[in-house]
């Protein structure tokens, strides 16, 4: 008997924020459904401002979904070749150079693989061997043909792609980029813990986000940031159960199963929200030897792992930003460094 387990409660808990203070400016909160995920939206500033991301956020998912029939995504997966523009270009090129980045552990090329397990129907099943088999070449992400000029995208009989691994973040910095735009500097984003934030709280302080603890979902530490995105990845976002085992929906592109690497979630935070998205999911895919390695050689994102013992690594970055709540102090904290 198949046991489906949903989890949308999300890796982030927003702090409570300055209240009670006569110079803090009008805030507006809204709450809203996209992207499969509930968003919630606070932003200091004039009123409407809210109501302009939302309806951003809302234009990009028509564009980029791979479940809309009218998305140029969904029609070049169903012809096998096509235009993409706007906002859908510019996101097939970051996709592509993310996969580039992390060698593949981040492939636009795996849906078919998800779907082959149900997350993208909630009809959930652990395929059968054949099936993976006559699946798995499919998957190869440097096989997709993209014109980056003319936006001419052409793939592989067979194949397609989806570029929600980062659509999300991208979402996020682009709402952000639009609410600059309009003079908003203190606002905070939740795109289903996806967070963006722009500059602090308004009394000047940093956001202080915490991240969960995937065992039993309470907040385990904390993170300071300030004009930063902050994005988790973990199995326990979205699962299901089938004989006892779990399998949940983060693909390793190698192997068309659910990640094994060690980690149970792994957030990353840095300035570029689609590059912080790409990298939750491929450093959780790629196990934390490998995604250490891969930190140490960039300079755009810092990151915390926790492991399946137990165990919580924090990049060196982060060590003046970091703290472990109370129920949590005797957790074994790491510090990765170059």
């Amino acid at each position: 008997m198949q046991k489906v387990l949903s989890v949308f409660g999300c890796f982030v808990l927003i702090f409570a924020l300055c209240a009670g203070c006569s110079r803090t400016p009008q805030v507006e909160k809204k709450t809203f459904y996209a992207m499969n995920t509930t968003m919630e939206f606070t932003v200091y500033g004039s009123a409407s401002l809210v109501d302009d991301a939302e309806a951003l956020i809302n234009s990009l998912e028509d564009e980029l979904s791979v479940t809309k029939d009218t998305s140029e995504i969904a029609q070049i997966n169903q012809n096998g070749s096509g235009t993409v523009t706007g906002s859908t270009a510019d996101l097939m090129g970051k996709a592509l150079a993310m996969c580039s980045r992390t060698n593949g552990t981040l492939d636009i090329s795996v849906y078919p693989i998800v779907r082959a397990w149900g997350f993208t129907t909630g009809s959930y099943k652990v395929p059968s061997e054949e099936e993976l088999t006559s699946l798995l070449p499919l998957v190869d992400y440097t096989n997709v043909q993209y014109d980056e000029v003319t936006g001419e995208v052409i793939l592989p009989a067979g194949m397609e792609i989806d570029l929600g691994s980062i659509a999300k973040g991208y979402a996020g910095q682009q709402a952000a980029e639009l609410l600059r735009e309009k003079g908003v500097t203190s606002a905070l984003l939740n795109l289903g813990g996806n967070v963006q934030t722009i500059g602090s709280k308004p009394d000047g302080g940093a956001w202080q986000i915490a991240v969960k603890n995937p065992h039993n979902k309470e907040p385990m530490m904390v993170v300071s940031v300030r004009d930063k995105a902050v994005v988790t990845s973990g199995g326990y976002e979205r699962y299901f159960e089938q004989d006892g085992k779990t399998y949940w929906h983060i693909m390793d592109p190698k192997t068309g199963r659910p990640a094994d690497s060690g980690l149970l979630a792994v957030t990353v935070i840095g300035e570029d929200g689609a590059v912080c998205d790409g990298l939750s999911t491929s450093l959780f895919v790629m196990g934390l030897e490998k995604a250490a390695a891969l930190w140490a050689e960039s300079s755009d994102f810092e990151a915390i792992f926790i492991a399946a013992d137990g165990t919580v690594y924090i990049t060196d970055g982060l060590k003046e930003d970091f703290s472990l709540l109370s129920d949590y102090a005797d957790t074994t904290v790491q510090v990765i460094t170059r």
